[in-house]
């Protein structure tokens, strides 16, 4: 579980950190200092599932807090957002971007606690059901479940999809993918995303799948994927 807090004032990002860190121990947490450091970040290697944010905070290109909440709905349409705010009246801002809660400052300890335990049950909820896609094919679109996926591998401007029964292709950018699979999903190679959950032994070079088909590991990337890996299993 990841959250995110985003506040360019550094005492505020302290306090909340420390009630979080101390009620809820075993989550990861990451500090952003303003909207547009945030935003880049979901955008290339880490996208949180739950964010708190200051509406108010400010960026270097003049970006917001609401501004910012509505580029990661595009990314991540399922991350939970908990607005922060010292003026009550930009409460009403909040529900524009379909925010789950706000919290008013100096933030209570206890009213925190119990927001982020509201929205930590919700991401596990969403993430117990099965996760659907849909891809572009010829003539339509076609609905499919990302627990049959078990790697992806770029071809150009296609990507092909090898799928628990059958391989797919078609035309979408490899981080666009990457986004839209999110969480349970690692890219190991430039060329290739896999399924955590269809890994079945890896080295410092290659990585073996379920099927028994092999990808790619980025030497680049053995120590992260290492890390990562290890997480997804204990938990």
């Amino acid at each position: 579980m990841k959250i995110a807090i985003c506040d360019d004032e550094s005492r505020s990002r302290e306090g909340i950190k420390n009630i979080l860190k101390e009620a809820f121990p075993d989550i990861e947490l990451r500090e952003f200092s303003c909207g547009q450091e945030l935003a880049e970040a979901a955008g290339t290697d880490y996208l949180p599932d739950i964010i708190l944010m200051d509406i108010a905070v400010s960026g270097m290109d003049g970006m917001d807090g609401m501004e910012t909440a509505r580029r990661l709905r595009k990314m991540s349409p399922a991350t939970i957002l908990i607005f922060v705010t010292g003026v009550r009246e930009q409460v009403f801002q909040a529900f524009d971007v379909g925010a789950f809660h706000y919290l008013l400052k100096p933030v209570e300890a206890e009213k925190l606690i119990s927001v982020v335990k509201r929205a930590v049950v919700e991401v596990e909820k969403t993430n117990a059901k099965p996760r659907y896609m849909l891809v572009k094919v010829p003539g339509g679109y076609r609905r499919l479940n990302t627990e049959d996926i078990l790697y992806a591998e770029s071809d150009g401007r296609k990507v092909i999809l090898h799928l628990k029964q059958e391989n797919l292709e078609f035309y979408e950018k490899m981080e666009e993918l990457e986004q839209r699979l999110g969480e349970g999903f690692y890219r190991c190679h430039r060329g290739y995303l896999v399924s955590l959950a269809e890994i079945r032994e890896y080295d410092n070079a290659n990585i073996r799948m379920s099927n028994g088909e092999t990808v790619y590991l980025a030497k680049r990337k053995y120590g992260e994927f290492v890390q990562i890996y290890g997480r997804y299993l204990r938990e």
